[in-house]
Parts: C-alpha cells; structure tokens; sequence
C-alpha cells in the first residue's frame, strides 16, 4: 500500500534559545529534520514524502538541503496559521489510496518498529497513534486545589498519527476547532475512534536545549 509522510515543521529557536528554528539545528552534524527524513525512507524508500514549511524558511532549508548535500526527495508545501491548517496544506498534495503518517519534523528518532505497529494498525482498524503510560505521578488542579488522578487512565500521546487516506481526509473537511489539539483529536470529533499501539521511549520531541543533548547521546548510542 502506498505510504504518504506529512512531516510538519514550522517550529521557530526561542525555546531553545536561538535565533535558528528547532528542526535545522544539527544533531550529529546535520540539522534535525533531515534526520527525521532519512527515517522514513529507511521505513520505505518509496513513501512520498511531504515537508511543510513556513513560507520564510523555504529558502534556508533550500540552503541547507545544498550545504549537506542532501537530495532525498521530497515535496514542500507552505505552512498555515495553525497545525490543523499546516497538515491541511500537506493534505491537498495527496492523491489515491494508502496510508498517511502525519508526524513532527522534531522527532527525529521514532523507531522502525513504532512506524511499523502504526501502519499496520491503520491498515486494519483506519487509524493509529503511538503513545506511552505515564510513569509520574500525576495532579491536575480543581480551582485552587491540586488533586492526584490515577495516571493508569492515562496515556503521552506521539508522532506519527497514522491514518488511511479517505478516514484523514474525511477528518480535515472539517472547519477548525481550537479545541484540536494533534491529528488524532481532529479525527475523533469526525466521528472516528482512535487506536492506540505502543510508541518508542527513544521518540522524544526537540523542543529545548536538554532534548537536543539527548538526542544527540540517544543517536550516538544507536551507532
């Protein structure tokens, strides 16, 4: 079955402190995002790969596909007010039957047995995301008091949120609610139920200085 990847990347530096993006920082010694690329052509060289990008960074990516020589192909599409609107983009680029990968272009180490449990999940039931069980204590807060929730019931929700084309599809017809808060979310409120498959410890998303130091040990670690 065809296999389309949304990779979504429009993050800016100013968690991380820097005046460069999160996704073309280097990791390892090329910037982040083409880590995650290189991800899932290893999965399958022949997925279609889509890169939304917000339509400033275009030219640097640009800049930096030629510095590091980097030529796995892929397509771009400009990014939107919000991630709804940036996966809606990536969206209008597909075309047939098969399955869609919508994941953070800052995940750049998400396993090949996670992708796997995704796509054949999705295949069989239409949809699928990778999560795992908390192991902290947790509290939420009820007015000015703070009470301990049992943290059985719940789960961290990962990239890739994997679907069939039509099910995705169907899904972002929809008009946009500020209550979406990832792909599946969007997907549910159409009416679809939501599989969960176990997702991979190692999957972290690069959003501060101490991710990228992990990353970095975790990719090390791997060679």
């Amino acid at each position: 079955m065809k296999k389309f990847v949304i990779l979504v990347a429009g993050g800016s530096g100013s968690r991380m402190g820097t005046e460069i993006p999160k996704q073309f920082l280097e990791l390892a010694g090329k910037p982040v995002l083409m880590h995650t690329i290189q991800v899932f052509y290893d999965y399958d060289p022949d997925c279609e790969l889509i890169l939304v990008l917000p339509l400033a960074q275009k030219e640097y990516w640009t800049g930096l596909c030629l510095k590091h020589s980097f030529s796995l192909r892929h397509q771009i599409v400009s990014g939107g007010e919000t991630r709804f609107h940036s996966v809606q983009n990536g969206l209008k680029l597909i075309v047939g039957e098969g399955i869609v990968f919508i994941h953070d272009g800052v995940r750049p180490l998400v396993s090949q047995e996670t992708l796997e449990r995704c796509c054949e999940t999705a295949q069989k039931c239409g949809n699928a995301i990778p999560v795992l069980p908390i192991t902290e204590s947790l509290r939420k807060m009820e007015g000015d008091q703070s009470i301990s929730v049992d943290r059985n019931l719940y789960f961290s929700v990962q990239t890739p949120q994997t679907f069939r084309t039509a099910q995705i599809l169907e899904a972002f017809r929809q008009n946009f609610d500020p209550a979406f808060t990832d792909d599946a979310s969007v997907a549910e409120k159409a009416g679809f139920a939501i599989n969960m498959v176990e997702g991979n410890r190692e999957n972290i998303k690069i959003t501060n200085p101490t991710d990228l130091i992990v990353a970095e040990a975790l990719l090390n670690n791997k060679d």
